[in-house]
């Protein structure tokens, strides 16, 4: 059923509009807020909401300039904080197809007609909290001045990965801006809050920094660490850092979907202090004019916040939220057991399991596996030196010894290594993304989600992993000033990142960065082995190397872990709401099995009110359209298409279907054609290499869901 937007066709709702505000009740603070409520207005010309004043133009030039780099304002932290979130997600060139099929010009219709796309309108900004005081989800309104409380829509954009506030300006906030809606984001509780424990320096919400023992600011994050136990932690481990969503001590994860809701409720809130009209009984105050009857919601955004998005439609039973159209969902699906995914005639042997799961096996097995010659070496030597391809062969030898893989010579351990890979539910066709994604994005996961999950403190070093910059041997080295004075710009709430890294304290010789860890077990210069396999067991509760089950501290930990895993699986209901989900056939950081797949067949295995859920895999795509843009760096140019292109579009059709009725595409594979050529040299993308979402596929690209099976053509 759709929803009309306008007070002339909605005229049997109780509170239709600015009209009959009478009927209307008063407009009510949610009780999730804490602290005042800052505003901004931004003209559309010096700054604005979407480029920060920086326009198409400065997207594509180099990163603004701090004009005292150990002390960047506010605003500037802001503008920076837009730039790199904004090319983050996207591939920001001009042949990856930035400013050609997205970007600010880019208008609704998919036209080059809005020059720099500058969006003039207002910002508000304030914090959720459960009452402890120690939560501090950052919530952020956007309402542009197209908005109009006549034709009411807000559009949510929920961080993807750990990003700060502005982590899905790019994806879901681009595109709701354009639409004239308000957007509704959140950081989600996770966000770019580092605490340095030896200066004590914390990050506030505006991105500068302060001293956490001073009340001059409410941070983002303070680890619950009392003074004389960050004496003692300083003294045996010193130089290193915390960070919010990995020590938080809250695993995030479980409210990520509670957040995006309190977004929307925020977003109407600040809708009807300005639009509502004036409440005669409370003297300044106005009535809750615009509601969930006559304003269009759309939960949106990619990764993490895609998956928050569907959780938060789980969660919604105020019916706030109307459609639902994401991209490459962290969705983890709960009780997928008996269900089977089946592409073409082969069925994966694994599908559904929750991310810890398949980020610690790839953990221990991708370092290896990326030796396969199936997969290829694909990073430059700028981003792999030699000695990461030695320790990878070292790996290889050492899960041998420890009788993890087969094979008597390195070939055929990287091959065994990529095979159990394959079996655990990644796709063959990401074998070539496994070296880039081991190398940035592997260890950091695998680390932070256990260490969330299991709720540790910073104190605990668990598995002997710690936070710290490092200098070129690995060596732990002092926090660099310039460097952490704009963290909240430049971070993406995960280390490594922004010259925080992935430290192995039990490595032999002392604490080295993880990639250059030596293992006590092995002697080899192995990424720290042993590390990785601590952090197997504790998300499988069985020795990594016996498979004997956990006992003593280890099982106690383990649990901690499994708890918190469970806190954050997902039921696939979301109460009849249209649901449109987009996910590239390549990801290799959230494999499809695991995710879209996953949740989109134990969606479908619910019968009943299911059938307006549909699910668009996109050959050639994969997780990080950023990626693509590094050319001859990495090698995605020629054969991945950017994934965005598709996310937009599912937009379009979920608006389409809301507003106007269209039917939305059926379930289907969308057949792309990668640009080719030479890396760094690729032909620039053309429509021919995105063909649409089709309205009618071929029988032969048809995604179908029959007793237990999902079926998705080859």
């Amino acid at each position: 059923m759709t929803r009309s937007l306008t007070c002339a066709a909605t005229a049997a709702l109780v509170a239709c509009g600015p009209l009959i505000a009478h009927a209307a009740p008063p407009n009510v603070r949610p009780a999730v807020l804490r602290g005042p409520i800052a505003e901004a207005v931004y003209d559309g010309v010096t700054n604005d909401l979407l480029t920060a004043g920086l326009g198409k133009s400065g997207l594509l030039g180099a990163t603004p300039a701090y004009v005292d780099p150990f002390h960047p304002t506010p605003a500037e932290l802001r503008r920076n904080a837009i730039y790199v979130n904004y090319r983050a997600l996207i591939d920001p060139t001009l042949g990856g197809g930035f400013t050609v099929f997205y970007g600010p010009n880019i208008d609704v219709n998919g036209n080059d007609t809005l020059g720099e796309g500058k969006i003039a309108g207002r910002e508000y900004i304030v914090w959720a909290d459960n009452g402890t005081a120690r939560q501090n989800v950052t919530l952020m309104v956007q309402v542009p001045d197209s908005f109009n409380p006549e034709a009411a829509c807000i559009v949510t954009a929920t961080s993807s990965g750990s990003r700060g506030i502005y982590g899905a300006i790019g994806s879901s906030g681009d595109w709701g801006l354009k639409r004239g809606c308000a957007v509704a984001y959140t950081d989600k509780g996770s966000g770019n809050g580092i605490h340095d424990l030896v200066s004590n320096a914390v990050t506030a919400r505006d991105g500068t920094l302060f001293d956490a023992a001073t009340d001059q600011y409410e941070p983002l994050f303070v680890a619950d660490v009392g003074d004389d136990e960050r004496a003692a932690f300083n003294a045996a481990t010193p130089n290193r850092v915390a960070y919010k969503h990995a020590h938080s001590q809250q695993n995030p994860e479980k409210d990520w979907g509670l957040n995006t809701l309190d977004a929307v409720r925020f977003a109407l809130y600040v809708l009807n202090e300005r639009y509502g009209k004036p409440d005669p009984k409370n003297p300044g105050g106005h009535r809750a004019t615009l509601n969930a009857k006559n304003t269009l919601v759309i939960a949106s955004s990619v990764s993490n916040g895609g998956g928050a998005a569907l959780a938060a439609a789980e969660l919604d039973t105020e019916g706030l939220i109307d459609g639902i159209a994401v991209s490459e969902p962290n969705g983890q699906a709960r009780g997928t057991n008996q269900l089977v995914v089946q592409q073409g005639s082969n069925a994966a042997v694994k599908t559904g399991r929750p991310l810890v799961d398949y980020f610690t096996f790839a953990n221990v097995y991708q370092p290896c596996a990326i030796l396969s010659s199936q997969a290829g070496l694909s990073v430059n030597p700028a981003f792999w030196p030699a000695a990461y391809t030695t320790s990878a062969q070292n790996r290889c030898a050492a899960l041998a010894a420890k009788g993890l893989v087969n094979g008597a010579t390195l070939e055929q351990q990287a091959d065994d290594a990529l095979a159990r890979m394959l079996a655990h539910g990644w796709q063959a066709e990401s074998n070539f993304l496994q070296q880039s994604h081991f190398r940035f994005a592997t260890n950091s996961i695998a680390y932070t989600y256990v260490n969330a999950a299991g709720r540790f403190s910073v104190l605990d070093n668990v598995c002997g992993y710690s936070l710290a910059n490092t200098d070129a041997t690995g060596a732990v080295i002092p926090q660099v000033g310039v460097v952490q004075a704009g963290i909240f710009a430049s971070g993406n709430g995960v280390p490594p990142t922004s010259g925080v890294n992935i430290v192995y304290n039990p490595s032999v010789g002392g604490a080295r960065l993880d990639f250059l860890a030596t293992s006590p077990s092995t002697g080899l210069a192995d990424f720290g082995l042993d590390g990785a396999l601590c952090l197997r067991s504790l998300a499988t509760g069985r020795d990594a190397v016996s498979n004997l089950p956990l006992t003593g501290t280890m099982k106690a930990l383990s649990d901690r872990v499994k708890a918190g895993v469970d806190e954050v699986r997902l039921n696939a209901r979301v109460h009849g709401k249209p649901t449109l989900i987009v996910a590239g056939r390549n990801d290799a950081l959230l494999p499809v099995n695991h995710t879209a797949r996953a949740w989109f067949a134990k969606n479908q295995s619910h019968g009943g009110n299911v059938g307006n859920t549909r699910y668009v895999e996109v050959t050639n795509a994969q997780h990080f359209d950023s990626f693509i843009g590094f050319g001859v760096l990495l090698g995605y140019d020629t054969r991945y298409i950017p994934l965005h292109v598709y996310f937009n579009r599912a937009l379009d059709a979920m608006w389409a279907h809301l507003k106007d009725g269209t039917a939305l595409p059926p379930s289907q594979v969308v057949r792309t054609v990668p640009r080719g050529g030479v890396s760094g040299a690729a032909p620039a993308l053309t429509a021919a290499n995105v063909p649409p979402i089709q309205a009618a596929p071929a029988g032969g690209d048809l995604i179908g869901f029959s007793g237990n099976t999902l079926s998705i053509p080859d």
